[in-house]
Protein backbone atom coordinates (compact mmCIF):
# COMPACT_ATOMS: atom_id res chain seq x y z
CA UNK A 1 0.00 0.00 0.00
CA UNK A 2 1.44 3.37 -1.04
CA UNK A 3 1.00 6.23 1.41
CA UNK A 4 -0.39 9.69 0.75
CA UNK A 5 2.69 11.84 1.36
CA UNK A 6 6.21 12.42 0.05
CA UNK A 7 9.59 11.76 1.67
CA UNK A 8 13.17 12.33 0.53
CA UNK A 9 14.81 9.31 -1.14
CA UNK A 10 17.30 7.92 1.44
CA UNK A 11 20.90 8.89 0.73
CA UNK A 12 22.62 5.49 1.03
CA UNK A 13 25.17 5.01 -1.79
CA UNK A 14 25.35 1.42 -2.96
CA UNK A 15 22.07 0.42 -1.27
CA UNK A 16 19.49 2.51 -3.11
CA UNK A 17 18.64 1.69 -6.71
CA UNK A 18 15.99 2.51 -9.28
CA UNK A 19 14.19 0.59 -12.00
CA UNK A 20 11.52 1.68 -14.43
CA UNK A 21 8.35 -0.23 -15.23
CA UNK A 22 6.06 1.49 -17.68
CA UNK A 23 6.01 5.16 -16.76
CA UNK A 24 6.81 4.59 -13.08
CA UNK A 25 10.27 4.64 -11.51
CA UNK A 26 10.48 2.41 -8.42
CA UNK A 27 13.00 2.81 -5.61
CA UNK A 28 14.74 -0.37 -4.41
CA UNK A 29 16.61 -0.87 -1.16
CA UNK A 30 19.19 -3.64 -0.72
CA UNK A 31 18.44 -5.33 2.62
CA UNK A 32 21.08 -8.04 2.30
CA UNK A 33 23.10 -10.24 -0.01
CA UNK A 34 23.26 -14.00 -0.50
CA UNK A 35 26.48 -15.68 -1.62
CA UNK A 36 26.24 -18.55 -4.12
CA UNK A 37 29.35 -20.71 -3.86
CA UNK A 38 28.82 -22.47 -7.21
CA UNK A 39 28.57 -19.14 -9.03
CA UNK A 40 31.14 -17.39 -6.81
CA UNK A 41 29.26 -14.11 -6.48
CA UNK A 42 26.64 -12.38 -4.32
CA UNK A 43 23.06 -11.71 -5.34
CA UNK A 44 21.44 -8.74 -3.58
CA UNK A 45 18.02 -9.04 -1.92
CA UNK A 46 15.99 -6.00 -3.05
CA UNK A 47 12.85 -4.57 -1.46
CA UNK A 48 10.74 -1.90 -3.14
CA UNK A 49 10.31 1.00 -0.72
CA UNK A 50 8.47 3.50 -2.90
CA UNK A 51 8.11 5.16 -6.29
CA UNK A 52 9.89 8.30 -7.41
CA UNK A 53 8.16 11.66 -7.96
CA UNK A 54 8.28 12.49 -11.67
CA UNK A 55 8.86 16.24 -11.10
CA UNK A 56 11.40 15.81 -8.29
CA UNK A 57 13.85 12.87 -8.64
CA UNK A 58 15.09 13.41 -5.08
CA UNK A 59 11.73 12.58 -3.50
CA UNK A 60 9.38 9.58 -3.53
CA UNK A 61 6.02 8.25 -2.37
CA UNK A 62 6.79 5.54 0.24
CA UNK A 63 5.05 2.24 0.89
CA UNK A 64 4.86 0.00 3.99
CA UNK A 65 8.35 -1.38 3.37
CA UNK A 66 9.71 2.14 3.85
CA UNK A 67 8.11 2.23 7.30
CA UNK A 68 9.65 -1.17 8.05
CA UNK A 69 13.22 -0.27 7.13
CA UNK A 70 13.18 3.47 7.83
CA UNK A 71 10.83 3.58 10.81
CA UNK A 72 12.84 6.30 12.54
CA UNK A 73 11.89 8.84 9.85
CA UNK A 74 9.60 11.58 11.15
CA UNK A 75 6.15 11.09 9.61
CA UNK A 76 2.90 13.03 10.08
CA UNK A 77 0.46 11.27 12.44
CA UNK A 78 -2.64 13.44 12.30
CA UNK A 79 -4.44 13.89 9.03
CA UNK A 80 -4.03 17.37 7.60
CA UNK A 81 -7.10 19.56 7.83
CA UNK A 82 -8.68 16.94 10.10
CA UNK A 83 -11.90 18.88 10.59
CA UNK A 84 -14.92 16.94 11.79
CA UNK A 85 -18.12 16.55 9.81
CA UNK A 86 -21.09 18.66 10.89
CA UNK A 87 -23.15 15.44 10.83
CA UNK A 88 -21.92 12.47 12.92
CA UNK A 89 -23.43 9.00 12.60
CA UNK A 90 -23.65 7.61 16.12
CA UNK A 91 -26.11 4.66 16.12
CA UNK A 92 -23.85 1.74 15.24
CA UNK A 93 -20.94 3.30 17.13
CA UNK A 94 -22.96 3.29 20.37
CA UNK A 95 -23.90 -0.38 19.90
CA UNK A 96 -20.32 -1.44 19.14
CA UNK A 97 -18.95 0.55 22.08
CA UNK A 98 -21.49 -1.09 24.41
CA UNK A 99 -20.48 -4.60 23.28
CA UNK A 100 -16.79 -3.74 23.68
CA UNK A 101 -17.43 -2.52 27.21
CA UNK A 102 -19.47 -5.62 28.12
CA UNK A 103 -16.54 -7.80 27.03
CA UNK A 104 -14.08 -5.47 28.85
CA UNK A 105 -12.11 -5.17 25.61
CA UNK A 106 -10.87 -1.60 26.28
CA UNK A 107 -9.47 -2.61 29.69
CA UNK A 108 -7.80 -5.78 28.38
CA UNK A 109 -6.33 -4.18 25.28
CA UNK A 110 -5.04 -1.16 27.19
CA UNK A 111 -2.79 -3.51 29.18
CA UNK A 112 -1.04 -4.65 26.03
CA UNK A 113 -1.36 -1.75 23.58
CA UNK A 114 -1.32 1.23 25.94
CA UNK A 115 -4.07 3.81 26.43
CA UNK A 116 -3.18 5.87 23.36
CA UNK A 117 -3.00 3.03 20.83
CA UNK A 118 -5.94 1.11 22.31
CA UNK A 119 -8.37 3.82 21.16
CA UNK A 120 -7.09 3.71 17.57
CA UNK A 121 -7.12 -0.11 17.61
CA UNK A 122 -10.78 -0.24 18.67
CA UNK A 123 -11.69 2.46 16.14
CA UNK A 124 -10.14 0.36 13.39
CA UNK A 125 -12.27 -2.59 14.56
CA UNK A 126 -15.42 -0.43 14.46
CA UNK A 127 -14.43 0.91 11.03
CA UNK A 128 -14.04 -2.64 9.71
CA UNK A 129 -17.51 -3.60 10.97
CA UNK A 130 -19.39 -0.47 9.90
CA UNK A 131 -17.74 0.16 6.53
CA UNK A 132 -17.14 -3.51 5.71
CA UNK A 133 -13.61 -2.58 4.72
CA UNK A 134 -10.09 -2.96 6.09
CA UNK A 135 -8.19 -0.66 3.72
CA UNK A 136 -6.21 1.78 5.86
CA UNK A 137 -6.37 4.61 3.32
CA UNK A 138 -10.15 4.91 3.77
CA UNK A 139 -10.10 5.06 7.57
CA UNK A 140 -9.84 8.91 7.72
CA UNK A 141 -13.07 9.12 5.71
CA UNK A 142 -14.81 6.96 8.33
CA UNK A 143 -13.29 8.96 11.19
CA UNK A 144 -14.48 12.22 9.60
CA UNK A 145 -18.18 11.44 10.16
CA UNK A 146 -18.18 9.08 13.19
CA UNK A 147 -17.42 9.49 16.90
CA UNK A 148 -14.10 7.95 17.90
CA UNK A 149 -12.52 6.18 20.86
CA UNK A 150 -9.12 7.83 20.46
CA UNK A 151 -7.96 10.47 22.91
CA UNK A 152 -9.80 13.72 22.10
CA UNK A 153 -11.27 11.89 19.09
CA UNK A 154 -8.11 12.47 17.05
CA UNK A 155 -8.54 11.69 13.36
CA UNK A 156 -5.37 9.86 12.40
CA UNK A 157 -4.09 9.74 8.85
CA UNK A 158 -3.76 6.58 6.79
CA UNK A 159 0.00 6.91 7.29
CA UNK A 160 -0.42 6.49 11.03
CA UNK A 161 -2.81 3.56 10.46
CA UNK A 162 -0.29 1.78 8.23
CA UNK A 163 2.51 2.43 10.72
CA UNK A 164 0.28 1.26 13.58
CA UNK A 165 -0.43 -2.17 12.03
CA UNK A 166 3.31 -2.69 11.63
CA UNK A 167 3.98 -1.70 15.24
CA UNK A 168 1.69 -4.38 16.77
CA UNK A 169 3.88 -7.15 18.20
CA UNK A 170 3.28 -10.85 18.77
CA UNK A 171 3.67 -10.29 22.51
CA UNK A 172 0.68 -7.94 22.46
CA UNK A 173 -1.62 -10.26 20.49
CA UNK A 174 -0.54 -13.36 22.45
CA UNK A 175 -0.98 -11.50 25.74
CA UNK A 176 -4.54 -10.54 24.85
CA UNK A 177 -5.45 -14.07 23.68
CA UNK A 178 -4.10 -15.54 26.91
CA UNK A 179 -6.21 -13.18 29.01
CA UNK A 180 -9.29 -13.50 26.77
CA UNK A 181 -9.25 -17.29 27.12
CA UNK A 182 -8.40 -17.12 30.83
CA UNK A 183 -11.69 -15.27 31.45
CA UNK A 184 -13.76 -18.12 29.92
CA UNK A 185 -15.41 -20.60 32.31
CA UNK A 186 -13.14 -23.66 32.08
CA UNK A 187 -15.37 -25.68 34.42
CA UNK A 188 -18.15 -25.69 31.84
CA UNK A 189 -18.38 -28.52 29.31
CA UNK A 190 -18.28 -26.89 25.89
CA UNK A 191 -17.94 -27.92 22.26
CA UNK A 192 -15.46 -26.00 20.15
CA UNK A 193 -16.04 -25.71 16.43
CA UNK A 194 -12.70 -25.45 14.63
CA UNK A 195 -12.43 -24.57 10.98
CA UNK A 196 -10.04 -22.83 8.64
CA UNK A 197 -10.06 -20.96 5.37
CA UNK A 198 -7.40 -19.62 3.08
CA UNK A 199 -6.94 -16.11 1.79
CA UNK A 200 -5.26 -15.00 -1.38
CA UNK A 201 -2.25 -12.73 -1.18
CA UNK A 202 0.24 -11.62 -3.81
CA UNK A 203 2.57 -9.62 -1.57
CA UNK A 204 5.96 -11.23 -2.05
CA UNK A 205 7.42 -9.99 1.24
CA UNK A 206 5.06 -11.99 3.49
CA UNK A 207 6.78 -15.22 4.45
CA UNK A 208 3.66 -17.21 5.39
CA UNK A 209 2.20 -16.71 1.90
CA UNK A 210 2.84 -19.87 -0.13
CA UNK A 211 1.24 -21.87 -2.89
CA UNK A 212 -1.08 -24.46 -1.38
CA UNK A 213 -4.59 -25.81 -1.79
CA UNK A 214 -6.24 -22.54 -2.76
CA UNK A 215 -10.03 -22.38 -3.00
CA UNK A 216 -9.70 -19.66 -5.65
CA UNK A 217 -9.49 -21.27 -9.14
CA UNK A 218 -6.76 -18.78 -10.09
CA UNK A 219 -4.36 -20.73 -7.81
CA UNK A 220 -2.81 -17.67 -6.18
CA UNK A 221 -0.37 -17.86 -3.26
CA UNK A 222 -2.27 -18.09 0.03
CA UNK A 223 -2.01 -18.21 3.79
CA UNK A 224 -4.31 -20.16 6.12
CA UNK A 225 -6.46 -18.63 8.84
CA UNK A 226 -8.31 -20.75 11.43
CA UNK A 227 -10.71 -19.91 14.26
CA UNK A 228 -11.78 -21.91 17.32
CA UNK A 229 -15.39 -21.03 18.19
CA UNK A 230 -17.27 -21.86 21.41
CA UNK A 231 -20.63 -23.16 20.14
CA UNK A 232 -22.16 -23.15 23.65
CA UNK A 233 -21.49 -19.48 24.41
CA UNK A 234 -21.24 -18.45 20.74
CA UNK A 235 -17.91 -16.67 21.04
CA UNK A 236 -14.64 -16.87 19.08
CA UNK A 237 -11.90 -18.15 21.41
CA UNK A 238 -8.64 -17.93 19.51
CA UNK A 239 -7.21 -17.88 16.01
CA UNK A 240 -4.24 -19.26 14.13
CA UNK A 241 -2.37 -18.12 11.05
CA UNK A 242 -0.03 -20.50 9.28
CA UNK A 243 1.64 -20.94 5.87
CA UNK A 244 -0.46 -21.73 2.84
CA UNK A 245 1.28 -25.02 2.05
CA UNK A 246 0.20 -26.63 5.37
CA UNK A 247 -2.99 -28.67 4.98
CA UNK A 248 -5.79 -28.63 7.56
CA UNK A 249 -5.35 -32.25 8.59
CA UNK A 250 -1.72 -31.57 9.62
CA UNK A 251 -2.53 -28.47 11.66
CA UNK A 252 -5.17 -30.00 13.93
CA UNK A 253 -2.78 -31.52 16.49
CA UNK A 254 -1.02 -28.17 16.94
CA UNK A 255 -4.42 -26.56 17.59
CA UNK A 256 -5.25 -29.20 20.20
CA UNK A 257 -2.02 -28.39 22.02
CA UNK A 258 -2.90 -24.72 21.91
CA UNK A 259 -6.37 -25.43 23.35
CA UNK A 260 -4.73 -27.40 26.16
CA UNK A 261 -2.38 -24.49 26.80
CA UNK A 262 -5.35 -22.14 27.18
CA UNK A 263 -6.73 -24.41 29.90
CA UNK A 264 -9.55 -26.13 27.98
CA UNK A 265 -9.96 -29.66 29.33
CA UNK A 266 -13.69 -30.40 29.51
CA UNK A 267 -14.29 -29.81 25.83
CA UNK A 268 -15.26 -31.61 22.66
CA UNK A 269 -14.37 -30.57 19.13
CA UNK A 270 -16.74 -30.29 16.19
CA UNK A 271 -14.74 -30.84 13.02
CA UNK A 272 -15.36 -30.91 9.31
CA UNK A 273 -14.44 -33.90 7.14
CA UNK A 274 -11.16 -32.20 6.17
CA UNK A 275 -9.70 -33.05 9.62
CA UNK A 276 -10.62 -36.73 9.55
CA UNK A 277 -7.62 -39.04 9.93
CA UNK A 278 -6.60 -41.98 12.07
CA UNK A 279 -3.75 -39.99 13.65
CA UNK A 280 -6.01 -37.07 14.60
CA UNK A 281 -8.64 -39.34 16.18
CA UNK A 282 -5.92 -41.11 18.16
CA UNK A 283 -4.42 -37.82 19.31
CA UNK A 284 -7.80 -36.51 20.53
CA UNK A 285 -8.20 -39.72 22.53
CA UNK A 286 -4.82 -39.17 24.14
CA UNK A 287 -5.79 -35.61 25.08
CA UNK A 288 -9.11 -36.80 26.53
CA UNK A 289 -11.18 -34.70 24.12
CA UNK A 290 -14.56 -35.76 22.75
CA UNK A 291 -15.21 -35.20 19.06
CA UNK A 292 -18.07 -34.76 16.61
CA UNK A 293 -16.81 -35.17 13.06
CA UNK A 294 -18.39 -35.43 9.63
CA UNK A 295 -17.19 -38.21 7.32
CA UNK A 296 -17.74 -38.53 3.61
CA UNK A 297 -20.62 -40.78 2.65
CA UNK A 298 -18.63 -42.10 -0.31
CA UNK A 299 -15.74 -43.29 1.88
CA UNK A 300 -15.49 -47.08 1.59
CA UNK A 301 -15.91 -47.94 5.29
CA UNK A 302 -18.86 -45.55 5.59
CA UNK A 303 -20.64 -46.46 2.35
CA UNK A 304 -20.72 -50.10 3.42
CA UNK A 305 -22.35 -49.12 6.71
CA UNK A 306 -24.96 -47.03 4.89
CA UNK A 307 -25.84 -49.81 2.45
CA UNK A 308 -26.02 -52.30 5.33
CA UNK A 309 -28.63 -50.19 7.15
CA UNK A 310 -30.44 -48.79 4.12
CA UNK A 311 -34.22 -49.12 4.41
CA UNK A 312 -34.22 -49.37 8.22
CA UNK A 313 -34.88 -45.72 9.12
CA UNK A 314 -35.56 -43.46 6.09
CA UNK A 315 -39.35 -43.43 6.52
CA UNK A 316 -39.82 -44.21 10.20
CA UNK A 317 -41.46 -41.45 12.22
CA UNK A 318 -39.42 -42.22 15.35
CA UNK A 319 -36.29 -41.50 13.30
CA UNK A 320 -37.57 -38.17 11.97
CA UNK A 321 -35.64 -35.00 12.88
CA UNK A 322 -38.29 -32.55 11.74
CA UNK A 323 -36.28 -29.38 12.34
CA UNK A 324 -33.79 -30.36 9.63
CA UNK A 325 -36.18 -32.43 7.45
CA UNK A 326 -33.91 -35.42 7.96
CA UNK A 327 -34.13 -38.99 9.24
CA UNK A 328 -31.42 -40.49 11.44
CA UNK A 329 -30.36 -43.59 13.33
CA UNK A 330 -27.31 -44.57 15.42
CA UNK A 331 -25.14 -47.70 15.31
CA UNK A 332 -21.95 -48.63 17.16
CA UNK A 333 -18.84 -49.70 15.30
CA UNK A 334 -15.08 -49.49 15.55
CA UNK A 335 -13.71 -46.60 13.56
CA UNK A 336 -10.54 -48.51 12.70
CA UNK A 337 -9.52 -52.14 13.13
CA UNK A 338 -6.95 -51.05 15.72
CA UNK A 339 -9.43 -48.79 17.55
CA UNK A 340 -9.68 -49.82 21.21
CA UNK A 341 -13.31 -48.75 21.62
CA UNK A 342 -16.45 -48.53 19.55
CA UNK A 343 -17.67 -45.20 18.24
CA UNK A 344 -21.16 -43.92 17.57
CA UNK A 345 -22.01 -43.70 13.86
CA UNK A 346 -25.06 -41.51 13.22
CA UNK A 347 -26.56 -42.22 9.77
CA UNK A 348 -28.75 -39.57 8.17
CA UNK A 349 -30.91 -39.39 5.08
CA UNK A 350 -32.56 -36.37 3.44
CA UNK A 351 -34.99 -36.55 0.50
CA UNK A 352 -34.00 -33.05 -0.58
CA UNK A 353 -30.28 -33.91 -0.59
CA UNK A 354 -30.97 -37.18 -2.42
CA UNK A 355 -32.85 -35.46 -5.26
CA UNK A 356 -30.21 -32.76 -5.70
CA UNK A 357 -27.26 -35.15 -5.51
CA UNK A 358 -28.77 -37.65 -7.97
CA UNK A 359 -29.22 -34.85 -10.47
CA UNK A 360 -25.58 -33.89 -9.96
CA UNK A 361 -24.46 -37.48 -10.58
CA UNK A 362 -26.50 -37.70 -13.80
CA UNK A 363 -25.20 -34.33 -15.01
CA UNK A 364 -21.62 -35.44 -14.31
CA UNK A 365 -22.06 -38.70 -16.26
CA UNK A 366 -23.67 -36.80 -19.16
CA UNK A 367 -20.74 -34.36 -19.34
CA UNK A 368 -18.24 -37.21 -19.32
CA UNK A 369 -20.16 -39.14 -22.01
CA UNK A 370 -20.37 -36.07 -24.27
CA UNK A 371 -16.65 -35.43 -23.89
CA UNK A 372 -15.74 -39.04 -24.63
CA UNK A 373 -18.01 -38.96 -27.67
CA UNK A 374 -15.89 -36.16 -29.15
CA UNK A 375 -12.70 -38.21 -28.69
CA UNK A 376 -13.79 -41.18 -30.83
CA UNK A 377 -11.27 -42.01 -33.53
CA UNK A 378 -8.47 -39.97 -31.91
CA UNK A 379 -5.22 -41.07 -30.30
CA UNK A 380 -5.58 -39.44 -26.89
CA UNK A 381 -4.77 -40.05 -23.23
CA UNK A 382 -7.84 -40.26 -20.99
CA UNK A 383 -7.62 -39.60 -17.25
CA UNK A 384 -8.44 -42.06 -14.46
CA UNK A 385 -11.51 -40.03 -13.49
CA UNK A 386 -13.27 -41.27 -16.62
CA UNK A 387 -12.14 -44.85 -16.06
CA UNK A 388 -13.95 -44.83 -12.72
CA UNK A 389 -17.33 -44.56 -14.47
CA UNK A 390 -16.63 -45.90 -17.98
CA UNK A 391 -15.00 -48.93 -19.49
CA UNK A 392 -12.77 -47.54 -22.25
CA UNK A 393 -12.02 -49.42 -25.45
CA UNK A 394 -8.77 -48.34 -27.11
CA UNK A 395 -7.03 -49.82 -30.14
CA UNK A 396 -3.90 -51.57 -28.90
CA UNK A 397 -1.65 -50.81 -31.86
CA UNK A 398 -2.14 -47.08 -32.50
CA UNK A 399 -3.84 -46.05 -29.20
CA UNK A 400 -6.95 -44.70 -30.97
CA UNK A 401 -9.99 -44.36 -28.69
CA UNK A 402 -12.88 -46.42 -30.06
CA UNK A 403 -15.81 -46.06 -27.66
CA UNK A 404 -16.82 -46.15 -23.98
CA UNK A 405 -19.34 -48.19 -22.01
CA UNK A 406 -20.87 -47.07 -18.71
CA UNK A 407 -20.01 -49.04 -15.59
CA UNK A 408 -23.62 -49.42 -14.52
CA UNK A 409 -22.89 -50.96 -11.10
CA UNK A 410 -20.57 -48.11 -10.11
CA UNK A 411 -23.04 -45.41 -11.15
CA UNK A 412 -25.98 -47.18 -9.49
CA UNK A 413 -24.00 -47.56 -6.25
CA UNK A 414 -23.20 -43.84 -6.23
CA UNK A 415 -26.87 -43.02 -6.82
CA UNK A 416 -27.85 -45.34 -3.96
CA UNK A 417 -25.64 -43.33 -1.59
CA UNK A 418 -27.14 -39.95 -2.59
CA UNK A 419 -28.85 -38.13 0.26
CA UNK A 420 -26.90 -39.94 2.99
CA UNK A 421 -24.28 -38.53 5.30
CA UNK A 422 -22.63 -39.75 8.49
CA UNK A 423 -21.48 -38.06 11.70
CA UNK A 424 -19.19 -39.93 14.09
CA UNK A 425 -19.06 -39.06 17.80
CA UNK A 426 -16.88 -40.36 20.60
CA UNK A 427 -19.59 -39.77 23.21
CA UNK A 428 -22.91 -41.60 23.37
CA UNK A 429 -25.77 -39.44 22.09
CA UNK A 430 -28.80 -39.68 19.85
CA UNK A 431 -28.72 -38.96 16.12
CA UNK A 432 -30.72 -35.79 16.76
CA UNK A 433 -28.23 -34.54 19.37
CA UNK A 434 -25.30 -35.29 17.08
CA UNK A 435 -26.91 -33.42 14.17
CA UNK A 436 -27.77 -30.41 16.34
CA UNK A 437 -24.20 -30.28 17.63
CA UNK A 438 -22.78 -30.42 14.13
CA UNK A 439 -25.28 -27.82 12.88
CA UNK A 440 -23.97 -25.46 15.55
CA UNK A 441 -20.96 -25.19 13.23
CA UNK A 442 -23.13 -22.96 11.07
CA UNK A 443 -22.24 -20.06 13.35
CA UNK A 444 -18.53 -20.58 12.76
CA UNK A 445 -19.18 -20.90 9.02
CA UNK A 446 -20.94 -17.54 9.17
CA UNK A 447 -17.91 -16.16 11.00
CA UNK A 448 -15.75 -16.86 7.97
CA UNK A 449 -18.41 -15.54 5.62
CA UNK A 450 -18.73 -12.36 7.66
CA UNK A 451 -14.97 -12.01 7.94
CA UNK A 452 -14.48 -12.04 4.18
CA UNK A 453 -17.72 -10.40 3.02
CA UNK A 454 -18.63 -7.99 5.81
CA UNK A 455 -15.28 -7.07 7.39
CA UNK A 456 -13.45 -6.57 4.12
CA UNK A 457 -10.84 -9.21 4.98
CA UNK A 458 -10.88 -11.20 1.77
CA UNK A 459 -7.56 -9.43 1.14
CA UNK A 460 -5.17 -8.10 3.79
CA UNK A 461 -3.74 -5.22 1.68
CA UNK A 462 -0.37 -5.21 3.44
CA UNK A 463 3.22 -5.76 2.32
CA UNK A 464 5.02 -7.06 5.40
CA UNK A 465 4.70 -9.89 7.90
CA UNK A 466 4.42 -7.44 10.81
CA UNK A 467 1.55 -5.53 9.20
CA UNK A 468 -0.19 -8.80 8.26
CA UNK A 469 -0.02 -10.09 11.84
CA UNK A 470 -1.29 -6.75 13.18
CA UNK A 471 -4.21 -6.63 10.77
CA UNK A 472 -5.19 -10.27 11.47
CA UNK A 473 -5.21 -9.51 15.20
CA UNK A 474 -7.41 -6.45 14.57
CA UNK A 475 -9.85 -8.43 12.44
CA UNK A 476 -10.17 -11.10 15.17
CA UNK A 477 -11.29 -8.47 17.71
CA UNK A 478 -13.72 -7.06 15.13
CA UNK A 479 -14.98 -10.61 14.62
CA UNK A 480 -15.67 -10.99 18.36
CA UNK A 481 -17.81 -7.83 18.31
CA UNK A 482 -19.61 -8.62 15.06
CA UNK A 483 -20.32 -12.18 16.22
CA UNK A 484 -22.00 -10.76 19.33
CA UNK A 485 -24.10 -8.43 17.16
CA UNK A 486 -25.15 -11.40 15.04
CA UNK A 487 -26.19 -13.62 17.98
CA UNK A 488 -28.12 -10.87 19.76
CA UNK A 489 -30.02 -9.93 16.60
CA UNK A 490 -30.76 -13.60 15.89
CA UNK A 491 -32.05 -14.15 19.44
CA UNK A 492 -34.29 -11.09 19.20
CA UNK A 493 -35.62 -12.18 15.81
CA UNK A 494 -36.77 -15.50 17.28
CA UNK A 495 -38.83 -13.60 19.88
CA UNK A 496 -40.66 -11.48 17.30
CA UNK A 497 -43.98 -12.68 15.88
CA UNK A 498 -43.09 -11.32 12.44
CA UNK A 499 -39.71 -11.85 10.77
CA UNK A 500 -38.56 -8.43 9.56
CA UNK A 501 -35.70 -8.31 7.07
CA UNK A 502 -33.77 -5.64 8.99
CA UNK A 503 -32.64 -7.95 11.82
CA UNK A 504 -29.45 -9.03 10.04
CA UNK A 505 -26.15 -7.35 10.87
CA UNK A 506 -25.70 -5.51 7.52
CA UNK A 507 -29.33 -4.31 7.50
CA UNK A 508 -29.19 -3.29 11.18
CA UNK A 509 -26.02 -1.28 10.55
CA UNK A 510 -27.68 0.55 7.65
CA UNK A 511 -30.60 1.50 9.90
CA UNK A 512 -28.50 2.49 12.91
CA UNK A 513 -26.25 4.66 10.74
CA UNK A 514 -29.29 6.90 10.21
CA UNK A 515 -29.15 7.97 13.89
CA UNK A 516 -27.19 11.21 13.61
CA UNK A 517 -25.98 14.20 15.54
CA UNK A 518 -25.88 17.55 13.76
CA UNK A 519 -23.74 20.56 14.69
CA UNK A 520 -25.78 23.73 15.27
CA UNK A 521 -24.84 27.38 14.87
CA UNK A 522 -23.56 27.44 18.44
CA UNK A 523 -21.09 24.65 17.59
CA UNK A 524 -22.87 22.04 19.72
CA UNK A 525 -23.81 18.59 18.38
CA UNK A 526 -27.40 17.47 18.96
CA UNK A 527 -29.52 14.56 17.75
CA UNK A 528 -31.14 15.40 14.44
CA UNK A 529 -34.40 13.52 14.98
CA UNK A 530 -36.08 10.95 17.21
CA UNK A 531 -35.35 7.23 17.00
CA UNK A 532 -37.68 5.44 14.58
CA UNK A 533 -39.77 2.34 15.36
CA UNK A 534 -37.45 0.14 13.27
CA UNK A 535 -34.40 1.49 15.08
CA UNK A 536 -36.08 0.87 18.46
CA UNK A 537 -36.61 -2.80 17.53
CA UNK A 538 -32.98 -3.18 16.52
CA UNK A 539 -31.73 -1.38 19.64
CA UNK A 540 -33.87 -3.68 21.78
CA UNK A 541 -31.72 -6.62 20.69
CA UNK A 542 -28.75 -4.88 22.35
CA UNK A 543 -30.71 -3.95 25.48
CA UNK A 544 -30.81 -0.31 24.46
CA UNK A 545 -33.71 2.09 23.92
CA UNK A 546 -34.37 5.62 22.68
CA UNK A 547 -33.67 7.10 26.12
CA UNK A 548 -30.26 5.45 26.43
CA UNK A 549 -29.35 6.69 22.95
CA UNK A 550 -30.30 10.27 23.91
CA UNK A 551 -28.25 10.06 27.11
CA UNK A 552 -25.18 8.80 25.25
CA UNK A 553 -25.69 11.42 22.55
CA UNK A 554 -25.65 14.12 25.24
CA UNK A 555 -22.41 12.66 26.65
CA UNK A 556 -20.84 12.76 23.19
CA UNK A 557 -22.04 16.36 22.76
CA UNK A 558 -20.33 17.39 26.00
CA UNK A 559 -17.15 15.55 25.05
CA UNK A 560 -17.01 17.14 21.61
CA UNK A 561 -17.67 20.58 23.08
CA UNK A 562 -14.76 20.11 25.47
CA UNK A 563 -12.51 19.01 22.60
CA UNK A 564 -13.40 22.09 20.55
CA UNK A 565 -12.67 24.37 23.49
Amino acid sequence: MYLDFEVPIPDLPGKIGRFKKGNTVYIRYIVGRKYYADRKYNIPNHKIIGKAIADDPSRMIPNENFLKYFGDTDLPELKRDASRSSCLRIGTFLVIRKIMEEYSLPQMLTKYLGAKDCGLFLDLCAYSIICENNAGQYYPMYAYNHPLLTDKMHIYSDTKVSDFFTSITDDQSVGFLNEWNATRDHREKIYISYDSTNKNCQAGDIEMVEFGHAKDPRDLPIFNYAIAYDTNNREPLFYEQYPGSIVDISQLQFMLEKAKGYGYKRVGFILDRGYFSKENIKYMNQCGYDFVIMVKGMASFVSGLILENKGKFENKRECSIRKYKTYGMTVRRQLYASDEEERYFHLFYSDQKASAQREQVEAKIDRMANYLGKLKGKAVTIGDGYRQYFELFIHEEDGVFLFAKEKAEVIERERDLCGYFVIVTSKKMSAKEALELYKSRDASEKLFSGDKSYLGNKSLRVQSDEAAAGKIFTEFIALIVRCRMYTLLKDELEKLETKPNYMTVPAAIRELEKIEMVRGLDGRYRMDHAVTATQKTILGAFRMDARSVRNRANELSELLAGIEE
